[in-house]
């Protein structure tokens, strides 16, 4: 569920920011009439609400039919030089926590598998599982691990894009732990609330 004008609040940015190329609102859970932030990172558009400036959308061959198309198109943005933004003051209510469609279990085996096609390297989803163990659910973190290396161990396909295998080959490892580092000390400390 979006909040009211929550289309026009996100096309407002677009024209104070001719460098967006993606953004959305932030995810919130209804908690008997509070809503809670799930808290990521600043510059990850997330969630069905997710609006594209259409040079963008063009640039980078829109939504793609493949497995984790948010991360293909976030991706494929930042390469092109796009700015990414998710306004956390204004509301996109989710009915169930990401990843729980089919079960948390479930969800987090799939996450792993998905990382492990789009190409993400070992130390990468290490730290993934590390982040997902050491707060509730903790077998989130079980989960991720049995997709990830379960598909590695058995050798399964990965995504034919070049240049989605790349980047996530050459991430810096510095600024995946700093970020992963921030997310966990938010996540596991601080639930934001607003009144509903």
């Amino acid at each position: 569920m979006l909040e009211k004008n929550y289309f026009g609040k996100l096309l407002a940015e677009f024209k104070k920011d001719s460098s967006l190329g993606i953004v959305s609102g932030g995810i919130y859970y209804d908690n008997d009439g509070k809503l809670s932030l799930e808290v990521t990172a600043k510059e990850l558009p997330r969630g069905t609400g997710r609006i594209w400036k259409k040079e963008c959308f063009l640039e980078t061959g829109g939504y793609q039919v493949e497995p984790s198309p948010d991360s293909i198109s976030n991706i494929k943005a930042l390469l092109r030089g796009w700015r990414l933004m998710q306004y956390t003051d204004v509301v996109q209510i989710q009915k169930r926590k990401t990843s729980a469609a089919d079960g948390l279990w479930n969800g987090h085996l799939k996450n792993g598998w998905m990382a492990y096609y789009l190409g993400k390297n070992s130390f990468m989803a290490l730290l993934n599982i590390l982040h997902l163990s050491v707060k509730p659910p903790y077998y989130t973190g079980i989960a991720y691990c049995w997709g990830y290396f379960g598909s590695a161990i058995r050798r399964e396909k990965k995504i034919q894009d070049s240049e989605v295998r790349t980047y996530y080959r050459n991430q810096g490892f510095s600024g995946l732990f700093s970020r992963i580092s921030k997310n966990f000390g938010h996540n596991s400390r601080h639930v934001k609330e607003r009144e509903q």
